[in-house]
């Protein structure tokens, strides 16, 4: 089955409005151009959100109103996705991070990271994604707060090469973060539990803990100013 793609569909309505062209405009260039007998319904099916364009179907759409992919697509969340807004082919990818074609379409079939921290900064380069956008389109959010839960409760420096592991920043920027989350709850608990530690007040106390460890990551992002 062809990939389908987040489409915008009320960005390709203003889009062909923009440039004049009546759906069957639309449905014309794509046969005459791109080879692909789609009829003038699909175009407002595609619209209207009652379909969508593969992934073949979006570049041609695009090409056919004067655009890049990417303006036709809602926010990526996926690498594939990441990969059609930015129009590249898996070939040029895998070249771009330094690994097989195979290789990577295995890691984005699977939404799984496999590659090393410099191949991981080559994707984001080559992508233009952030550093927090690589962690949602290779599904690890949970496996970074997990590791900065345990880094800011215990010894954050146990956790330094798990967590550049997995996030593409540099290391000493990594570790200045680590330690500042660290700092930053170490102190909360502290003045928190100062006044009391029994009662209502102690229960209070325990709800803040965990209000800064449900947004570690969160908290994580913004330290590093990403």
């Amino acid at each position: 089955m062809p990939h389908t793609p987040p489409f915008n569909a009320p960005a390709a309505r203003r889009l062909r409005e923009a440039l004049g062209m009546a759906p069957g405009h639309v449905a014309y260039g794509l046969n005459a151009q791109y080879g692909l007998p789609v009829p003038a319904e699909t175009v407002l099916a595609w619209e209207r959100g009652a379909a969508q364009p593969d992934e073949r179907e979006l570049k041609a759409l695009a090409g056919v109103l004067w655009c890049g992919p990417e303006e036709l697509l809602a926010a990526a969340g996926t690498l594939r996705e990441h990969r059609l807004a930015r129009d590249m082919s898996v070939d040029d990818l895998a070249r771009a991070v330094g690994m097989s074609a195979g290789a990577y379409l295995r890691i984005e079939e699977s939404g799984r990271w496999k590659g090393n921290e410099r191949q991981a900064l080559a994707l984001c380069e080559a992508l233009e994604m952030s550093a927090a956008q690589f962690l949602t389109a290779t599904g690890r959010n949970e496996e970074l707060a997990d590791l900065l839960g345990r880094a800011v409760t215990t010894r954050w420096q146990a956790y330094v090469k798990p967590v550049a592991r997995i996030v593409p920043l540099d290391r000493v920027l990594v570790e200045n973060v680590l330690a500042q989350l660290h700092s930053d709850y170490q102190a909360l608990m502290v003045s928190t539990l100062s006044w009391s530690s029994t009662g209502q007040e102690g229960a209070a106390a325990g709800g803040t803990g965990r209000d800064f460890l449900d947004r570690v990551v969160e908290r994580f992002w913004h330290t590093a100013g990403i």
